[in-house]
């Protein structure tokens, strides 16, 4: 049986544009939502959620010819993981002493990358509503919850794969998550959120 993603990444491996092109536009949405969620208020106020997209990018299509494909949920591990690699490594640049957080011009929040854009077909206002209470219920989360949402809701990770990064048993991703969807669904103050 034939493994789609298998077979794009062998061709990506290969330098084969139109394999690069469909991998990247496959898992994009995710990605975005993954680094927007991994980035915080404060790095979101320098840095572009979309620039930071575009370096993971061009980091993965440099190394396909390194990695060694086993199966889905590795590569989603892979991606996911040179994501959160670029957020930390800019969240240390932004947090050197020698940085001036205090005189710098905040950026506007990414316009171009609002949620309902991209992960809502609706474009009505109660919509866009919601997912703003979705995002400000996120950053009010723990780290560990707002990590195991992102592993498990948006980067689509397996249990055991959670389980290994965030170095707990696969039962206590699991209850965590729980909780933290439970939680998220509480601060969003929409009942249906927590089964999603």
């Amino acid at each position: 049986m034939s493994d789609p993603t298998r077979d794009l990444v062998a061709a990506a491996s290969r330098g084969e544009a139109p394999a690069v092109d469909e991998l990247v536009a496959r898992h994009l949405p995710r990605l975005f939502a993954y680094v927007r969620l991994r980035m915080g208020r404060q790095l979101r106020g320098r840095e572009a959620s979309a620039d930071l997209v575009q370096s993971v990018c061009r980091e993965l299509v440099s190394h396909f010819g390194e990695f060694e494909y086993r199966d889905e949920a590795q590569f989603l591990g892979w991606l996911f993981t040179t994501a959160l690699r670029k957020v930390q490594e800019k969240q240390r640049y932004h947090g050197r002493e020698a940085r001036a957080p205090e005189r710098e011009v905040p950026l506007a929040d990414d316009g171009g990358l609002d949620a309902a854009d991209w992960l809502t077909p609706s474009r009505d206002a109660a919509g866009r509503e919601r997912l703003r209470r979705v995002a400000a219920a996120l950053e009010a989360l723990p780290d560990d919850q707002r990590e195991v949402i992102g592993l498990a809701r948006i980067a689509g990770l397996p249990h055991r794969e959670i389980a290994a990064r965030m170095g707990r048993s696969e039962a206590a991703t699991r209850q965590l998550l729980g909780r933290a969807l439970a939680r998220l669904g509480d601060l969003v103050g929409d009942d249906g959120w927590s089964g999603a």
